[in-house]
């Protein structure tokens, strides 16, 4: 009894001085921004503590989840700032000033996410990390994911593993196309980074513990036992110590890979273990086993999401559809009839396949933002960023820009080809995987290992789609995980 007075005293007590701490420190941010003068962004801190949070979330669950930035973005101009998920921020949706942030790093701006990414990930994650050593770790991982070696090698991979899940499909009904991806993009990847195939033990234990462990990414900061932020860390504890094990065992069995160079590493474990860094040392193996549970990230949520999206907005355009499986029936009657192999680039050389990627990373973003930290006040195109304010450049507002993109909201892959037209993959106004010196270094593998999934979807079935919604908060997906019926096709 004596408890629960104390409690019912300094529960109340403590939150009052949280609120007032957090009062306090908004005044001060909103006074700094009055003595820095220039042209500050406008917009609001909406409510006390929780801000335009909950605002922010809602337009998630709708069915336009730009939403948010599109309203703020009429009130107070393409650059604004709000307050959500604890901070308050600038937000951008200008591709120009997003470009900027994008390009200067280090020197300008830093990473800086939701506190419910940084606890989980760490602070030796090579997302939060800054300067040499992430430079450094960014080149040797994106040259080994980028070798044309890897490629070769990973396409019959990829290909061994989609035929072996397409081939069951007939047997399902329906065929949830959202939880058949992840199964596969992920034991994919997983051998990429580790060389654990998907028979391993393993697998099914990273699998299992993974699922857990994400859906921490972006949640209310709060750690107390049963929150899921809470649920998340005990689950990455656990991923640790199986990618740990397994690094170790690496490093027990190889010894020429640390005292050469010569050829192409297995997997990423052996690009990490083989690195010098300064002072001729070796990376920690604490380090290698967090950024390897960190690279994982895309075969779990990136990569299938884009090829269930990709399905979903084919089954909505008949016309794309055809045209897509026209271009990839040609393909597989000229490998038929030579008996050749598929090459990796066969697959990057289908140019309508390439524009139906493009145009779901425009319409879904995986990567829908990126949070930075002003490290002084920088000014772009008139816009002043106070030191120390956190940035947001959204790219999902560019990518449904009404101004840049012909009705954003309707699925059109032929805008991509449409003559005179000044859309490509490396317009300023596309950002579906970043860019500057934080460019997705898998960005090359992930298009291929999608490129692989369609074409040999639409080369063995045809399907009817069950109705179905996007999702895009926390992170994107299905409602209903993309139920489908499908039918094979003959050449």
């Amino acid at each position: 009894m004596e408890w629960v007075i104390i409690m019912s005293v300094i529960l109340p007590l403590s939150l009052f001085v949280l609120l007032m701490k957090k009062l306090i420190k908004e005044k001060e941010d909103d006074r700094k921004l009055k003595i820095n003068g220039g042209n500050i962004p406008k917009g609001s801190s909406g409510w006390p503590l929780i801000g335009e949070t909950l605002d922010f979330i809602a337009s998630g669950y709708s069915s336009k989840p730009v939403s948010f930035m599109e309203k703020r973005k009429s009130m107070y101009g393409n650059v604004f700032k709000t307050h959500i998920l604890g901070r308050p921020m600038i937000v951008s949706t200008d591709p120009e000033v997003n470009k900027v942030i994008l390009q200067n790093q280090g020197h300008i701006f830093i990473p800086y996410y939701p506190k419910s990414i940084t606890e989980l990930l760490g602070k030796s994650s090579i997302l939060q990390m800054n300067g040499p050593l992430q430079r450094k770790l960014h080149a040797i991982i994106g040259g080994f994911l980028r070798s044309p070696q890897l490629k070769a090698r990973i396409t019959r991979s990829i290909e061994d593993s989609l035929k072996l899940s397409l081939s069951t499909w007939l047997h399902k009904s329906p065929v949830f196309v959202q939880q058949e991806t992840k199964q596969t993009t992920f034991e994919v990847l997983v051998k990429v980074l580790m060389s654990v195939e998907s028979k391993d033990p393993d697998m099914e234990l990273l699998k299992r513990e993974y699922e857990e462990f994400i859906k921490g990414l972006i949640c209310f900061p709060i750690k107390f036992p049963g929150t899921r932020l809470y649920k998340s860390l005990k689950a990455k504890e656990r991923l640790l110590k199986i990618v740990t094990r397994i690094v170790k065992e690496r490093k027990a069995k190889i010894t020429t890979i640390l005292d050469h160079d010569k050829g192409l590493p297995n997997d990423a474990i052996d690009v990490l273990l083989g690195d010098k860094g300064e002072a001729n040392e070796r990376l920690p193996l604490d380090f290698i086993s967090g950024n390897i549970i960190e690279m994982m990230i895309p075969g779990e949520d990136s990569v299938p999401m884009v090829m269930t999206l990709a399905v979903k907005f084919l089954s909505d355009c008949p016309n794309a559809l055809s045209r897509m499986q026209e271009e990839n029936m040609n393909l597989k009657r000229r490998k038929c009839e030579s008996g050749e192999d598929y090459l990796w680039t066969d697959y990057m050389s289908l140019s309508f396949t390439q524009n139906v990627i493009n145009e779901t990373l425009r319409m879904a973003n995986i990567i829908n933002a990126v949070w930075r930290k002003a490290l002084k006040d920088v000014e772009i195109k008139g816009y002043i960023i106070p030191r120390d304010w956190c940035v947001l450049a959204s790219f999902s507002s560019v990518h449904m820009d009404e101004e840049i993109y012909e009705n954003p909201y309707q699925f059109d892959p032929f805008r991509w080809e449409k003559e005179g037209g000044n859309l490509n993959s490396s317009n300023i106004a596309f950002t579906p995987f970043g860019g500057g010196q934080r460019l997705c270094p898998g960005l090359e593998l992930s298009r291929l290992e999608i490129s692989i999934f369609l074409h040999h979807l639409v080369t063995t079935y045809r399907w009817v789609a069950d109705e179905d919604v996007i999702v895009n908060f926390p992170t994107v997906k299905m409602k209903k995980k993309l139920p489908i019926k499908v039918m094979p096709v003959c050449i």
